[in-house]
């Protein structure tokens, strides 16, 4: 077995398994899935209290050098040479047909540097993508030896403020550095949850430390993958390989909204990254299709796959990302549909097992989004 396909472990492996998780093979990683609490009580704690996630498997990466700023806008279709000092921006890599390589967070640490979070399945190939693209204009340095956790949920201000005071003044999309029992720590203001919450990057040595004197907190419980996912879903939350995929748009995507304004209405720095012709077409002309929540009639969860259906038998579309809500108690779920049957206000049906599953078109989030703006 080459090193390529060895499974690898994050630095808290451990003591995922002294929790009693469930593991299972995860983006090349052995992850934890679950642990003894259940994943609806994992759900339930992260939107009534704060859950800590593990997501040391994601990428982490430094750009550096005087031209950082602008050679990361020459590839992504937002702006980031305007990014405030310890502000985050979501951003996406594109490709020549305007399709997304992955979704990504960048932080601008400084007017030389940039940090980024990637996807934890695309790492290695946006690594080689940076490098190939803007390596000769700008520092690009893969992080190795760190870690990254999450703790999210309406206490986790409160829990995370009671060891690091500072961090009371930070609101959404804010990062900041600070120090936790001696440990440098970079926090952001931000997660993958709806709701309010930090990432906390530190160094491998030290996270085994901090996770321990998070949980410590009696409010604090360990949150594995499958809550993870429902928290997404339920918030709306597009994940790269589901909503987002080489062969669709961000505005097929429904993600207009992350494309810059100052990236598309003319001027020195409008387009010029790979797929700014097909992006610009689909922002002016419309796309074919869009990404829309479901809401599925009954208690039959709707799975990602899932092809959807008019009354006459025509396919119109498929899930992208479906199961069950907990917040709310009934099935939910996402869906890439051609745009003409969603202004037509078509009867739709999801066929599951041979069954048609009734469902209606709503309003993403299915659940409201927590992040605090000040």
């Amino acid at each position: 077995m080459s090193k390529d396909t060895l499974i690898r472990t994050t630095p808290l492996h451990q003591m995922h398994l002294d929790a009693g998780a469930k593991m299972v093979p995860f983006a090349g990683y052995d992850m934890p899935v679950s642990y003894p609490l259940g994943i609806k009580k994992e759900h339930n704690h992260t939107r009534e209290k704060a859950g800590l996630f593990d997501v040391s498997h994601m990428g982490q990466i430094r750009l550096g050098g005087a031209n950082a700023k602008k050679a990361l806008e020459s590839i992504v279709p937002v702006d980031i040479i305007d990014l405030p000092l310890m502000k985050l921006r979501y951003a996406l890599f594109t490709n020549k047909s305007g399709g997304v390589m992955d979704d990504l967070m960048v932080t601008n640490l400084g007017d030389e540097d940039l940090f980024l979070v990637v996807n934890a399945g695309c790492k290695n190939a946006d690594f080689a993508h940076l490098q190939r693209t803007i390596g000769d204009d700008c520092k690009v340095e893969f992080l190795e030896d760190v870690a990254l956790l999450a703790l999210q949920g309406p206490l986790a201000h409160k829990v995370l403020s009671e060891i690091a005071p500072s961090i009371s003044e930070m609101i959404f999309m804010s990062a900041k550095q600070v120090v936790i029992n001696g440990m440098e720590c970079l926090v952001t203001r931000s997660g993958y949850t709806g709701e309010d919450g930090f990432e906390i990057s530190l160094a491998a040595k030290d996270s085994e430390e901090l996770a321990k004197l998070l949980l410590s907190n009696i409010e604090v419980e360990w949150v594995g993958l499958g809550a993870r996912d429902s928290l997404r879903l339920e918030a709306g939350l597009s994940l790269y390989g589901h909503e987002l995929d080489i062969h669709h748009s961000p505005v097929e995507s429904s993600l207009g909204w992350a494309l810059s304004k100052v990236r598309r209405t003319g001027g020195e720095r409008e387009g010029n990254y790979l797929g700014f012709e097909t992006i610009m077409k689909h922002l002016n002309e419309g796309s074919e299709s869009k990404v829309v929540g479901l809401q599925p009639q009954g208690r039959m969860p709707v799975r990602d796959g899932a092809m959807i259906e008019d009354e006459l038998g025509n396919n119109v579309g498929k899930v992208t990302s479906g199961g069950f809500g907990p917040s709310i108690n009934r099935p939910i779920a996402i869906a890439r549909l051609k745009k003409s049957y969603i202004e037509k206000n078509s009867k739709l049906f999801a066929l599951v097992r041979d069954k048609k599953i009734a469902v209606e078109i709503v309003s993403l989030p299915f659940v409201k989004q927590n992040y605090y703006r000040g």
